[in-house]
C-alpha cells in the first residue's frame, strides 16, 4: 500500500522547494522525486493550479537554442506556504500520537 499525497500537501511540498531556489519543470520534478513518488505528469497540473492561484509566476531562459521555463514562488505563495506549513505540523502531530514512535513501543 502505499500512502497518497494529497494535493494540499503536493502544494506544499513544491512551493518549500521552490522557496529555496528556482527550478524549471523537469528539474523540479525529479527534485520532488527525491523525496516522494510522483509522476511527471501529476507536476504539470499542480505548477499550473499554482499560477493560477498567483503563488507562483514563470519566466523563460534560452537554453542549447531552446525556452526553459523556470517557476519563481511569489509573495502570495510565500504566506500559503506558511499556512500548509502550519496545518502539516497539526496533521503530523495528530497522526504520530495515534501512530506513536514504533521504537517508543518496542
Amino acid at each position: 500500500m502505499a500512502i497518497q499525497v494529497s494535493s494540499e500537501l503536493l502544494d506544499g511540498c513544491v512551493l518549500a522547494i521552490l522557496s529555496e531556489q528556482n527550478y524549471y519543470g523537469y528539474a523540479l520534478t525529479q527534485r520532488v522525486q527525491e523525496s516522494i513518488k510522483v509522476s511527471e505528469s501529476t507536476m504539470y497540473p499542480v505548477l499550473r493550479r499554482l499560477k493560477k492561484n498567483g503563488w507562483l509566476t514563470t519566466y523563460d531562459e534560452p537554453y542549447q537554442g531552446r525556452n526553459r521555463r523556470y517557476y519563481e514562488i511569489t509573495s502570495e505563495g510565500k504566506l500559503h506556504l506558511a499556512t500548509i506549513r502550519n496545518e502539516w505540523r497539526t496533521f503530523k502531530n495528530g497522526i504520530e500520537s495515534m501512530l506513536g514512535d514504533e521504537t517508543e513501543n518496542g
